[in-house]
């Protein structure tokens, strides 16, 4: 145990020199389990974990399901959603606002990138919301806000890699972040109605009507026919999650090829975003690992697990003290490391704990209701400060808008994230009840 504690200041002084979290993580990981076993186990251990990520067949769904977002960003689809949403919205105060975290919600459907969702729709909605007048607080923060849908609208890679690690149901996990991902666009889109009641110069009226174009109706009914089709595929046993990404990304090629903005420039950018996102996250995968093997060899896992027994509190207090953890880890760690490193410590805690009688007498249930928790928990990191990635994404976009306001406006949300984290936590029916 003490190695561990060890392990785990070590790895926060590394990341807080600002080296990757992925090194970071391999660095410690491997000099831990030496110290704890011996040289030849760990850099065995290091191997393995490269071999084994790197050839595993069901981590294929990750770049299969990256390239299909890729090829969507480049057939404007983006663009059809939000053009859509705000033909149905501009009537309402605030309705840009309200058009960018549907079309995000959308987007996220066919994408599952938070930060590939944020970055987008900032070059689409952004431009028009500022030449309607609203101020770069609520413009930002709708944004921001928006984007973290698309780590848990499926299909969803943070949910993928949940999966992976806890051997839940990936298709269960998907079906389970339904409800919460439409609660989280309702709850987004009221965040929106309240600021500006009492905020009315943050987003000024619009009166005309907005015309909706063909192209846009056909875009809308790609994504929708596109979501069907893998999740229905999924649901009812036609093919794997592996297989749906791989025919995602296939329509994803078709759709921008028939959109008219394929070009083979485009083509080879969306190929080679795709590698380097793939690469990132293989590599935390690989730190991670690694870190986890120590962690789990030094008795982590096991302490806890009798630590909280000796307590004899209740399953829900031990869940509010989990996630006040992942509430603070949040502000400090990326939030794909964030789970990497948590997720193997806490679910055998989490299954272990007895809710009583209800749907989370099942175990199975409680690991799938327990990803649904840290997927939303993790969407708050994205906007929380200091670290925030969402806003820094689109900080790198629109340069001249300072972190300040982004954060600012991303309050009203964080606030209704809060609201529904809540609600998932006391009334778990509302993730599970379509599994």
């Amino acid at each position: 145990m003490i190695e561990a504690l060890i392990g785990f200041v070590a790895l926060f002084g590394l990341v807080l020199l600002r080296v990757p979290i992925a090194v970071a993580m391999v660095i410690v990981g491997t000099l831990g389990f030496a110290a704890l076993r011996n040289w030849n186990a760990a850099l065995n251990l290091l191997g393995n974990a490269a071999f084994d990520t790197g050839l595993s067949y069901t981590l294929s769904v990750i770049p299969l399901f990256i390239l299909m977002g890729n090829l969507l960003t480049i057939s404007g689809v983006s663009q059809s959603l939000f053009s859509t949403a705000h033909s149905l919205l501009h009537s309402m105060r605030g309705g840009l606002a309200m058009a960018s975290i549907v079309a995000c919600g959308g987007f996220s459907a066919v994408c599952g990138s938070s930060l590939a969702t944020a970055a987008t729709m900032s070059k689409v909605a952004m431009p028009s919301m500022r030449k309607a007048g609203y101020a770069d607080s609520l413009a930002t923060g709708s944004i921001a806000a928006g984007g973290t849908l698309g780590i848990l609208i499926p299909p969803s890679v943070i949910l993928i890699i949940y999966g992976l690690l806890t051997e839940a149901d990936i298709g269960k996990l998907f079906i389970a972040g339904i409800i919460p991902g439409l609660l989280g666009v309702v709850f987004y889109l009221a965040a929106v109605y309240v600021t500006v009641l009492f905020k009315p110069a943050l987003a000024p009226s619009e009166h005309d009507d907005i015309a909706l174009e063909r192209k846009d109706v056909w875009g809308v009914l790609a994504v929708l026919g596109l979501f069907a089709v893998i999740m229905v595929g999924i649901y009812g046993g036609f093919f794997t999650p592996t297989e749906a990404a791989a025919i995602g990304a296939a329509t994803a090629l078709i759709i921008a090829f028939l959109s008219g903005g394929l070009t083979f420039e485009k083509l080879f950018t969306a190929g080679l975003n795709c590698a380097r996102t793939t690469a990132m996250i293989f590599a935390i995968i690989i730190g991670a690992e690694v870190f986890s093997n120590f962690i789990s060899y030094a008795g982590v896992p096991d302490a806890l697990l009798t630590f909280v027994q000796s307590l004899d509190v209740n399953a829900y207090v031990v869940m509010l003290v989990l996630v006040l953890i992942y509430i603070i880890l949040g502000a400090v760690l990326e939030s794909l490391s964030m789970i990497l490193l948590t997720v193997p410590v806490f679910f055998p805690l989490v299954t272990s704990l007895d809710f009583g009688t209800g749907i989370l007498s099942d175990p199975d249930m409680v690991l799938i209701w327990f990803g649904i928790v840290v997927v939303v928990v993790t969407e708050i990191s994205l906007i929380s400060p200091p670290i925030g990635l969402n806003v820094f994404v689109l900080r790198s976009v629109l340069t001249d808008v300072p972190l300040r306001t982004i954060f600012a406006g991303v309050l009203p949300f964080w606030a209704a994230d809060i609201f529904r984290l809540a609600l998932l936590i006391a009334v778990p029916a509302l993730s599970l009840m379509l599994i």
